[in-house]
């Protein structure tokens, strides 16, 4: 018997040195397939952590931080953008855009540049970052400067996987070669492109609303198109799979409505009307098959219990109410939703199976929040756009535990924009700016 990791192999003996010498390669080619780095995706692997719930199972992480307290690092980025970070292995992987509109630096739409970048975890140095090529033209200018390289990426045990809107679907192998690129659609929003990818099966699966009304289905290995379900209308939100008495459903939130697809085809299974007004930016959140969202320019919520067939409002909806965000993805945990509004300075808490509002507390001289909140170790993190992060307690109860911030008056150092939602990993923070990464930790 040989043991690696906790595994063991067990060897059958044989008299023939031919049939020993065979099975011990066999087992030394499974721990090798089992060793590979790119076999484990990671402990962030996606936009808010594993499945998408925004929630980390480690423990250890700080309530407070100053630029000069908990800062393990703080590494200047190759170029700017809201594509928040994933973690795998030892490496950190997100998108960047230089060359026109990046903060404080006007450029032309000629000189834009895209990047997939990977940084070391210990450290936050660029191991390496490959251009994109951007298809032109480009919108001159994106709204509340969220810029050109938004989307988060995405890893399996083979492949990243990045979207840049117009400009399409990338994967790459773990050295950053390119492997293949996907168009998607060529429309353009005032508002730029947010969603992004997720895996299903053998699918890396898109909301490309903004590029062409509609969810994408293409091939991890080629990516070629696999199956494309129209009508997705002023989504910015990045879809969620649901598990459904042990089958999976794909749900997304469009304007007017939350609707349910089989993954494997793009067949639309349901619809439910949410009652909330124009376009819909947060991700959605699901437990024991019930879909909870918030958001909605007019504000609102609801749960709709996943599983239905057709227009399932009357017979699935389980709840709505009249608070929400319309920027900011909210967190499902022991039972409530937490989630904080984006411009209010308001968080709030409800219980999940009723709606009521269980708490609505204004944070006092908070600044917009467009991240979406992450949660560890029993506290919510919610970075504001001007560096800081309010820390609440997971609680029913509402614990205002600390108000951190990456700037101190008067710091010139770092005055770039907050927009992307922070990655949990082993105890440490990982949050970005348009300049910088930092990792937030106790030594």
């Amino acid at each position: 018997m040989i043991k690696w990791q906790g595994v063991a192999f067990v060897i059958l003996m044989s008299p023939g040195n031919f049939m020993r010498s065979h099975l011990f390669t066999l087992a030394a080619l499974v721990i090798a397939t089992l060793a590979t780095p790119a076999q484990q995706p990671g402990p962030w692997p996606q936009f808010r952590g594993p499945g998408g719930m925004g929630i980390s199972p480690d423990k250890g992480f700080p309530t407070t931080w100053s630029k000069t307290e908990n800062i393990i690092y703080k590494a200047a980025l190759p170029g700017a953008g809201a594509s928040s970070p994933i973690i795998v292995g030892e490496s950190i992987y997100l998108a960047c855009y230089t060359g026109y509109n990046e903060p404080g630096k006007r450029g032309s739409p000629e000189s834009l540049k895209r990047f997939a970048v990977c940084l070391n975890r210990a450290d936050g140095k660029v191991v390496w970052k490959t251009e994109v090529e951007s298809k032109l033209p480009e919108q001159d200018r994106i709204r509340d400067d969220h810029g050109y390289a938004t989307s988060t990426p995405i890893a399996d045990g083979e492949r990243l996987y990045f979207f840049f809107g117009k400009s399409g679907v990338v994967a790459f192998d773990y050295q950053g070669k390119q492997l293949w690129q996907a168009d998607v659609g060529a429309r353009l929003s005032d508002w730029g492109s947010a969603a992004s990818p997720i895996l299903h099966g053998d699918l890396v699966i898109i909301n490309a609303s903004v590029e062409s009304d509609a969810l994408v289905g293409l091939d991890r290995k080629t990516g070629k198109e696999t199956w494309r379900a129209r009508g997705i209308r002023e989504s910015w939100n990045t879809p969620i799979l649901v598990n459904v008495n042990g089958k999976t459903e794909l749900v997304v939130a469009v304007a007017g409505k939350i609707l349910g697809f089989d993954p494997d085809t793009g067949k639309q299974l349901w619809s439910c009307a949410t009652d909330i007004g124009w376009y819909m930016v947060p991700c959605l959140v699901a437990s024991e098959g019930v879909i909870y969202c918030v958001g909605g320019r007019t504000g609102g919520g609801l749960a709709v219990r996943a599983g239905g067939r057709g227009d399932v409002t009357r017979s699935h909806r389980l709840w709505t109410m009249r608070k929400g965000s319309n920027v900011t993805s909210p967190i499902h945990h022991q039972g409530h939703l937490y989630w904080m509004h984006e411009g209010a300075g308001v968080a709030y808490c409800a219980e999940a199976e009723s709606g009521k509002l269980v708490y609505e507390k204004r944070i006092p001289r908070l600044d917009n929040v467009y991240a979406s909140a992450v949660l560890g170790d029993g506290k919510l993190y919610y970075v504001t756009r001007d560096g800081g992060t309010v820390v609440l307690a997971a609680t029913p109860e509402f614990k205002l535990l600390a108000t951190n911030t990456l700037r101190e008056r008067g710091d010139r150092d770092d005055r770039s924009v907050f927009n992307a939602s922070p990655a949990l990993a082993g105890g440490r923070i990982y949050i970005r700016s348009d300049n910088f990464l930092y990792c937030i930790g106790t030594r």
